[in-house]
């Protein structure tokens, strides 16, 4: 059996279009080329039937490193906690408070562009602090 190559996590949501924006801005990712006959995304969806359009969206780490986020729109809203999260590394290697400067500056910038802080959580004898916080619809991820 051949090894796996890649990996790609699926959100759903209510608005995948602007979920994968606020992403690709966390992420330093881009939304992938349009489908070939279409100059751009807008005029993909334009192209499609109003109950079609912005049905799913995509980003993807420009260097290939990284794996593709997906975001397909289902009905229904999210009711409970996440089960599984992403972990933005922002503080990789700092300690004390030159973690939590670059912590706490990366959570500016992601509320900013319509996220929200939840909670830190302090560095204990076996962790060092991370900031919990949600994308615009509400999923849960950590600075960390």
């Amino acid at each position: 059996m051949p090894p796996i190559k890649q990996v790609q996590v699926t959100f759903d949501c209510a608005e995948p279009g602007r979920l994968a924006r606020f992403w690709c801005e966390v992420l330093g990712y881009v939304l992938p080329a349009p489908p070939e006959e279409f100059s751009s995304w807008e005029e993909y969806e334009d192209a499609l039937p109003p109950e079609e359009r912005d049905a799913w969206a995509a980003c993807v780490d420009p260097s290939g490193a990284g794996p593709r986020l997906f975001f397909q729109r289902v009905p229904e809203g999210k009711v409970v906690k996440n089960r599984l999260h992403l972990d933005v590394r922002t503080g990789t290697g700092l300690v004390g408070e030159e973690r939590l400067a670059v912590l706490e500056a990366e959570c500016a910038r992601l509320v900013a562009l319509g996220g929200a802080r939840v909670r830190l959580l302090p560095a204990n004898d076996e962790d060092e602090s991370c900031l919990v916080m949600q994308d615009v619809e509400g999923n849960e991820f950590c600075l960390d």
